[in-house]
């Protein structure tokens, strides 16, 4: 979803830089693609590029947890247990958002499997975000998403679209918060 906003950001016009962890797609034409490979190189570069941007979407599926220690070799079976010890990772678009200047919009996703839109009004209140696309697991791995647009005066439901479709929404809702703030 995170390359399918990029490609149409693009498209209407916009300058589009993109922090994006592993994967195997191709990043859009005309995008400025930042690779990084855990979370925290992730919350920097995007702090990094925050204040200059317009509209900032956190799309990314980032893990809520990280390994306290990391091992430089691989750990191998043995006779006893072992304990992995997780800590939470940041909240980037949280961290982002509480860094806003004045004119930006901020949009957070929230992959639910229960209470869709109500978890997303809390998570649109708890970040400081402005928009939240509510989805569901099963549209994942397919090209098509089927999302609720939550904003602070009420909620829009999509029905299910091609992912390319389904980011046009979704920018041109954000598009939309942005010139009211002009």
């Amino acid at each position: 979803m995170g390359f399918s906003l990029a490609a149409a950001a693009r498209a209407a016009g916009a300058r589009v830089s993109v922090v994006s962890g592993p994967t195997a797609l191709r990043a859009p034409r005309g995008v400025e693609v930042v690779r990084v490979t855990a979370a925290l190189e992730m919350r920097r570069e995007v702090l990094r590029r925050v204040r200059a941007a317009d509209i900032i979407v956190g799309a990314a599926a980032v893990s809520d947890w990280r390994f306290v220690r990391v091992a430089r070799h691989k750990i191998k079976r043995g006779p006893g247990r072992v304990a992995l010890t997780l800590t939470p990772n940041p909240d980037i678009i949280k961290a982002a958002a509480a860094r806003r200047r004045p004119g930006q919009v901020f949009v957070g996703f929230a992959l639910e499997t229960r209470a869709k839109e109500a978890n997303a009004r809390v998570k649109l209140k708890r970040k400081g975000l402005d928009l939240v696309v509510a989805n569901v697991p099963s549209c994942l791995a397919s090209g098509r998403a089927r999302v609720t647009l939550v904003g602070r005066t009420g909620d829009v439901r999509l029905p299910e679209m091609p992912k390319a479709r389904a980011a046009r929404a979704i920018l041109a809702e954000a598009t939309r918060l942005l010139e009211r703030r002009d």
